[in-house]
């Protein structure tokens, strides 16, 4: 019985198979290195160092977000406890600055949104109204609700792709009964929790440019 012995180097692309070189194609298999065309193994080479790169960036993009985090929470208590004081509004917004104003860190705070069912209803009524609406004019009139209402994972729905929001007038489709009309989507929308995104910009004079940062 032969005992296959696999060396992995994930870094460069390379499997080591009973002291020969293999690369994994895309389908599992195993390449010999010297039947690999040299344009793919520089083309491999290229997107593994970019996406190490990558990886490295986002490792200290993300400590840096815990690190300001805890240093802006540590000096929220500090202010409310020495002198109760409170830097921002009700809805989290915040934003500190160095005494000279040229450096600032600012905290964003926004609404996570996702839609229930009552959306996929409302999307229904809407293509039945835009069916009679749109009988004998061209296709691409008829794709824009099923673009607008393409629900994303989980529910969630790009508001910048639904051009039919709360300023539209589709709830007063004549062609649906009262009862019937979309314009009860509201209960669809959902808050289902805040993120925070902080921000620092910096600029080398009171009348320069700011130049941002964000995390």
């Amino acid at each position: 019985m032969t005992v296959a012995i696999f060396e992995e180097k994930p870094e460069e692309g390379i499997t080591v198979m009973n002291g020969q070189q293999f690369m994994i194609n895309a389908l599992g298999g195993f390449d010999p290195v010297g039947a690999v065309k040299e344009q793919y193994k520089l083309e491999d080479q290229t997107v593994r160092k970019c996406i190490a790169y990558a990886r490295e960036a986002s490792a200290r993009i993300a400590r840096l977000k815990v690190n300001t985090f805890a240093d802006l929470g540590a000096l929220d208590a500090l202010l409310a406890e020495k002198f109760g004081a409170k830097i921002g509004g009700k809805k989290g917004n915040r934003t500190y600055q160095s005494y000279d104003g040229l450096q600032k860190v600012t905290v964003q705070v926004s609404d996570q949104i996702t839609f229930g069912a009552e959306l996929q209803i409302a999307k229904n009524l809407i293509d039945e109204c835009l069916n009679e609406w749109s009988a004998d004019s061209r296709p691409e009139i008829q794709a824009i609700v099923t673009r607008a209402f393409n629900t994303q994972k989980e529910g969630q729905v790009s508001r910048a792709r639904r051009p039919l929001d709360r300023r539209d007038r589709a709830d007063q489709c004549p062609c649906r009964p009262p009862h019937r009309r979309p314009g009860a989507r509201s209960p669809a929308r959902r808050n289902c929790g805040k993120r925070s995104h902080p921000r620092g910009r910096t600029r080398t004079s009171r009348t320069g440019e700011e130049e941002c940062g964000s995390a």
